[in-house]
């Protein structure tokens, strides 16, 4: 049969959400869904969540693309791309996630500089047992940066490999992370827009050939309570006019050969912390993995080469210089968590933030920061809503959205625990 489309956007809630359209549609064009999409939570309820207009009727919005954005596809006779949500009235969709991260670049476009993303992904192996119920993998051999048999008896990480290759994405690494079965992928560096929906389409792609294997690939944040969780690290600098690592000082990095923009971007990364965690960890799993102590990104801090820092200035220098965030979590939305990093280091840019000490402490017995993120959804949520111009970079529309949805999430998992909330989560991201 001729190929189809397959049409996707990622929404609030960071699932992928899309049709299939006939071979007619491979080129310019548009396809419509339901606007109060962004009022569905996890559960499948309708709720009338802010620019969601269910109690308006449930009218339309469009999504868009150009034919240069159609890819292949892992998916037999099927091409696929990613779009941008407009309502019926031409305008772009305040809540769409893309549409945020398209406004990020063009602030930073405005500055001569254009972002450059790398991200490292981590997620579990998980399986069903006879009984129906979501478990491990089991892979006895597992280690941490292990490869082989040992570490994927399934094999599933090798097709991955595969078809990633096949399909054109520039994959650095597959490996296994800290705690057995968990897996840790990682795509090279590429401007940011490019970067992000590489990732995304990497991730889709990456779940549905680990469930041809029996395998259900999640990507939230602590699927496994007795192990580590599964982060989002978001590494980013910028290419001036002329081609050139604007982070770079000269040949060796660190955080002795820091120049004035990556002095702002720690600074607008270190003041905007509390209400970073509301938007790029955005589920209540999300703070069993978001503690003191668990390399996650709690702490309002930044160093050199430290892993128990949230910012992590790159030793290397020259163009790959560059900055580490470490605190979203891998079911954040990959287009909103960038658009929030970079937002929050342009503010730092901008509003001329002063820089906190550096941080000395181990990270796990003692530490310099005093701050930390929430502990709990409902307060990151709080912490959110009143870091107002973080909330206006990264689009009001998009926040006040998130903010109600998250907190409907608050009461919906307030009863939830162990495999009851997980279950809640671990099929959709």
């Amino acid at each position: 049969m001729k190929d189809r489309l397959r049409a996707i956007f990622c929404d609030h809630l960071s699932i992928i959400r899309g049709k299939y359209l006939p071979h007619s549609k491979i080129g310019d064009g548009e396809t419509r869904f339901c606007r109060s999409t962004f009022g569905v939570h996890f559960d499948k309820d309708l709720l009338p969540a802010p620019g969601s207009k269910m109690m308006q009727g449930l009218p339309d919005m469009e999504l868009r693309w150009n034919e240069s954005d159609i890819r292949e596809s892992w998916d037999a006779s099927t091409k696929i791309v990613l779009g941008d949500l407009y309502d019926t009235e031409g305008a772009p969709l305040p809540m769409c996630p893309r549409g945020a991260l398209k406004r990020a670049i063009a602030a930073w476009a405005q500055k001569g500089l254009t972002p450059m993303v790398g991200i490292e992904l981590e997620a579990y192996a998980m399986v069903m047992d006879e009984d129906g119920k979501v478990v491990p993998m089991d892979a006895p051999g597992g280690v941490v940066y292990g490869t082989g048999p040992f570490t994927d008896p399934t094999g599933f990480t090798d097709a991955i490999w595969e078809r990633a290759d096949d399909l054109g994405f520039n994959l650095d690494m597959i490996t296994a992370e800290y705690d057995s079965p968990q897996f840790e992928f990682t795509l090279t560096f590429d401007e940011a827009l490019k970067a992000v929906d590489d990732i995304v389409l990497f991730r889709l792609m990456a779940r549905e050939i680990a469930f041809e294997y029996g395998v259900i690939l999640t990507f939230m944040p602590k699927p496994v309570e007795a192990t580590g969780g599964n982060g989002m690290h978001i590494n980013f600098s910028f290419r001036d006019a002329d081609g050139n690592n604007a982070l770079s000082n000269g040949p060796v990095g660190g955080p002795d050969n820091m120049n004035d923009l990556a002095r702002g971007c720690v600074a607008g990364l270190m003041h905007h912390h509390q209400g970073l965690a509301g938007l790029i960890a955005p589920t209540t799993n999300s703070y069993a993995r978001l503690q003191p102590a668990m390399l996650s990104g709690y702490w309002k801090n930044w160093g050199g080469d430290h892993r128990c820092v949230t910012t992590r200035v790159s030793g290397e220098g020259g163009a790959k210089a560059r900055l580490e965030h470490r605190m979203a979590d891998a079911a954040s939305n990959p287009y909103t968590a960038v658009a929030a990093v970079l937002q929050a280091s342009l503010l730092g840019l901008s509003q001329g933030y002063e820089l906190p000490p550096i941080e000395t402490g181990d990270g796990f017995a003692q530490t310099d920061a005093t701050e930390g993120t929430a502990t709990d959804l409902a307060t990151a949520i709080d912490h959110l809503e009143a870091d107002k111009a973080l909330s206006a970079a990264v689009g009001q529309g998009l926040v006040d959205n998130h903010i109600f949805m998250r907190r409907e999430e608050v009461g919906k998992t307030a009863d939830l625990e162990g495999d009851a909330l997980r279950d809640f989560y671990v099929h959709y991201i």
